[in-house]
């Protein structure tokens, strides 16, 4: 099959053909051959590494087995700018074209093309092989990138695996320990399953002013999803956040943001209700893409949220729901409202303590509980256009920052010595020049003085290296700790109890009474001498 219309191929794989001139004529080749092409759809870093990813095949061992044998085909040298069409780019064409067929596709695409390349004498039979990469395996990681869609457009790349470019699984989040804990909220929590469970428009919306903790919300709801603690119709179901932003992102004709949303809606129907979507700053989904003659993505929701067959979380401020979600009155009447209100000061408290370690093992310091309290009410009193608790986080966060950034830069009374001994340096030097008994006497006594200065330099150095070496110490262990505690809580979501028992009152053990250690070592050093480090986030930090 000569490859002369491009109106038989998707973007991406006449891309690909295209670009097989150059990367011969790179070579110093007149014939253009199946290696060359293969080269091109691996340098468009597009849908054949991702196929090569999934099936576990390293991409960068197929690009050296294609530059080596590339290398190894004889060169023309001259003048001649002209290049041929091989035998061997010609019957892959062929063979991609049945397996279009086979698929049931309207255009060739890039997968077709690496299916061709199982039965290439030339080159990629044997390549294959070598990669343990067969017809049935490859078939396979295709069906699972594609899932259900076929190439009926030029650009069907954009639909694959929707869900993992455009969202980001929130349940897999909580599993691997990312998420921050979500402390109180229970009401809202238990308000958001029981709307899930629902049968029918069954799609909460989270109503509250910004920093109130609307997306801690949907991390709970996935953290307990994790735990197991849901009802049945939730047990083991996905939650996935939308990302709108790299949704709309670089859709650059009419209806190809459209189109992305259908793929990314197509994918959560096809799962039966193993996946629900999340979707923070819904109102942005009303009116997107509504251009002249063209329909608006909340218009594509609606139906499906009807139906129950999508069940979509939505966060968006007072404002903005009245602004565009109430004016769509059967856009509003498909999800249901869940308020959520600024916490109490108390409560902002217990949010604090909850956050507390995760903040410590950031920063590499501690945190005081005065400090959490003082973050609260001060915030409160002080700060009147922002809501708790995003505006004590806040607080704490910058707090331990700066301490940190203390810590870690030089301290003051070693930066006084060090500036008073440059002084003296540079008047001792000009000193040296003069002959008279005066200036003579003056520089002995200035020698001595530097002499002093110099090794009260030294222990300064040594006291900061070593309270900075315990701190850093310190901050390693933490993150150990932490990470073992997930550890744990995964062997115990997976019954592996001998690995639980043995993390928990094994390494955990050891980790906690070094920890101890480099804790009371710290203390010694510090109340020994005057400490030239503070570890400790106060009241008056957060003031």
């Amino acid at each position: 099959m000569q490859p002369t219309n491009p109106n038989q191929f998707t973007e991406k794989a006449w891309e690909a053909i295209a670009r097989t001139p150059d990367i011969a004529k790179a070579s110093q080749q007149q014939q253009l051959e199946s290696e060359h092409l293969l080269k091109a759809l691996l340098e468009q870093e597009g849908l054949a590494t991702s196929i090569f990813n999934k099936a576990e095949v390293p991409v960068a061992r197929v690009r050296d087995a294609v530059d080596n044998f590339i290398k190894r085909q004889p060169k023309v040298s001259g003048s001649s700018e002209s290049v041929y069409l091989g035998r061997s780019i010609d019957t892959l064409l062929d063979r991609a074209e049945s397996y279009r067929k086979e698929f049931g596709d309207d255009y060739i695409s890039v997968e077709h093309i690496l299916l061709g390349y199982i039965k290439d004498d030339r080159f990629g039979k044997a390549l294959f092989q070598e990669l343990k990469l067969d017809e049935k395996k490859l078939k396979s990681t295709i069906t699972q990138i594609r899932g259900n869609q076929k190439v009926t457009d030029q650009n069907p790349e954009n639909k694959y695996e929707s869900l993992e470019k455009y969202g980001r699984d929130l349940t897999a989040a909580a599993r691997e320990g990312k998420l921050d804990p979500v402390i109180g909220r229970d009401d809202e929590i238990r308000r958001t399953i029981q709307i899930l469970s629902r049968r029918t428009k069954n799609n909460p919306v989270l109503i509250g002013e910004p920093g109130v903790g609307k997306t801690a919300i949907a991390e709970g709801l996935a953290q307990r999803i994790i735990a197991g603690d849901v009802p049945q119709s939730l047990k083991d179901r996905q939650l996935i956040s939308l990302d709108m932003g790299s949704l709309i992102a670089g859709a650059k004709f009419r209806g190809e943001f459209e189109e992305r949303l259908k793929a990314v809606l197509k994918e959560v129907t096809d799962s039966r209700g193993q996946i629900i979507l999340f979707i923070d700053e819904i109102h942005t989904v009303v009116g997107a893409g509504a251009t002249q003659g063209a329909m608006d993505a909340g218009n594509l929701l609606k139906p499906m949220l009807a139906r129950g067959e999508l069940r979509c979380i939505g966060a968006t401020t007072l404002d903005e729901y009245r602004k565009y979600i109430e004016k769509d009155a059967a856009l509003e009447r498909r999800f249901q409202q869940v308020y959520v209100d600024q916490p109490s000061v108390e409560d902002t408290i217990s949010i604090l303590r909850g956050l507390k370690e995760r903040y410590e093992v950031h920063h590499g310091v501690r945190i005081s509980d005065n400090a959490l309290v003082a973050a609260a009410t001060l915030s409160t009193r002080y700060i009147s256009d922002r809501f708790l608790p995003d505006k004590a986080i806040d607080l704490v966060d910058e707090a331990a920052a700066r301490l940190k950034m203390e810590i870690t830069s030089k301290p003051e009374d070693l930066d006084e010595i060090d500036r008073r001994v440059m002084q003296l340096q540079m008047e001792q030097l000009s000193l040296q020049k003069e002959s008279n008994p005066a200036s003579r006497e003056r520089l002995e006594r200035l020698e001595k003085e530097i002499a002093d200065l110099q090794e009260d330099q030294r222990a300064l150095n040594a006291q900061w290296q070593s309270e900075k070496d315990s701190l850093n110490r310190i901050q390693s262990i933490k993150e150990e700790i932490d990470r073992i505690n997930v550890e744990i809580s995964q062997a115990e979501r997976n019954y592996d109890l001998n690995k639980a028992a043995e993390l928990k009152y094994g390494t955990l053990t050891q980790l906690q009474s070094s920890l101890q250690q480099a804790e009371t070592q710290l203390a010694a050093t510090q109340t020994s001498g005057s400490s030239l480090l503070r570890e400790e986030v106060t009241e008056s930090d957060i003031a």
